[in-house]
This record gives C-alpha cells, sequence and structure tokens, in this order.
C-alpha cells in the first residue's frame, strides 16, 4: 500500500515510484448513499482527479498502460477521475480514493509479456484433419442410409 509522508509537502510511495501530493486534486461533493438527513447537507464524496498524460512522476509506459486500464475514467485530457462515496465520512472517502489510485498504478507498473506466435505441431495439425475426415465420412453415411418415401 501506498504511504502518505508527513509535512508540507506529503507524496504518495508506489513502489520504487513517488507522487508528489501537489499532482492530485480533491473535490468533495454531495454523495448518494448512506448518511441519512446528512446525505443533503454534507459534500462527503470525494473527486480525486490525477492528471496521467502530464505527471512527471510517471515513466512515459506506465503513463500509457494507465490510461489504457483505467479507460473511461480517464478524460480527453488524459485526466484520471475517481470518485468515492462509499462511506460516511470525507476522510474515509479520501482514503479509499487514493488506495484506488494507487492500485491502478500498481496494475500500470506491470509490464505484460510480449505473445510469441507459435504453431500447432505437425501431430495436432494431423489429429484435426483426421477428426474432421471422420466426422465427415460418418454424416456422409447418414445421408446415403437415410430413404425418404
Amino acid at each position: 500500500m501506498g504511504e502518505v509522508g508527513a509535512g508540507a509537502t506529503s507524496r504518495l510511495i508506489v513502489g520504487d515510484l513517488v507522487i508528489d501530493s501537489a499532482e492530485l486534486e480533491e473535490r468533495f461533493v454531495r454523495s448518494g448513499g448512506p448518511g441519512g438527513q446528512n446525505v443533503n447537507k454534507v459534500a462527503t464524496a470525494v473527486q480525486l482527479r490525477f492528471d496521467v498524460r502530464h505527471s512527471p512522476s510517471l515513466p512515459v509506459d506506465v503513463r500509457a498502460r494507465l490510461e489504457r486500464l483505467a479507460g473511461r475514467m480517464v478524460s480527453r485530457d488524459g485526466v484520471l477521475i475517481i470518485t468515492a462515496q462509499r462511506f460516511r465520512t470525507q476522510e474515509r472517502n479520501r482514503q479509499d480514493a487514493l488506495e484506488r489510485l494507487l492500485e491502478w498504478i500498481r496494475r500500470a507498473l506491470i509490464v505484460p509479456r510480449s505473445r510469441r506466435p507459435t504453431r500447432p505441431s505437425a501431430a495436432a495439425v494431423r489429429n484435426r484433419l483426421d477428426a474432421k475426415r471422420r466426422r465427415a465420412t460418418l454424416k456422409a453415411r447418414r445421408r446415403e442410409g437415410s430413404t425418404e418415401e
């Protein structure tokens, strides 16, 4: 899990990456869900915004993977928007949004293995063609044996 350092300039640590908290923008909005009458009065939901495309903390390949992985959660401008409203308090929603961001970044850090094209073995090709031949013969016999009156 990422850590938030104490002090004036806090930062997130994900693996070997250090993300300055100045790159994150939080907005508090009214939340649906649990909260009773409080839900109409207090803005407990958190919208966490992180500019993936222009982040100096992320390497280029990680930026590209993060944008691709997050899909529709990334705006046209390249800003990842995470809305957290599971909990009744701002603080827990902030923590939830931060953890979700860290999880997205962790997933983007994993370099996918490149696929090596393979070919079926000669025996596999032979077996497939033999099976097709047997099936075709069986169906042909059924056609010969049918007598329509």
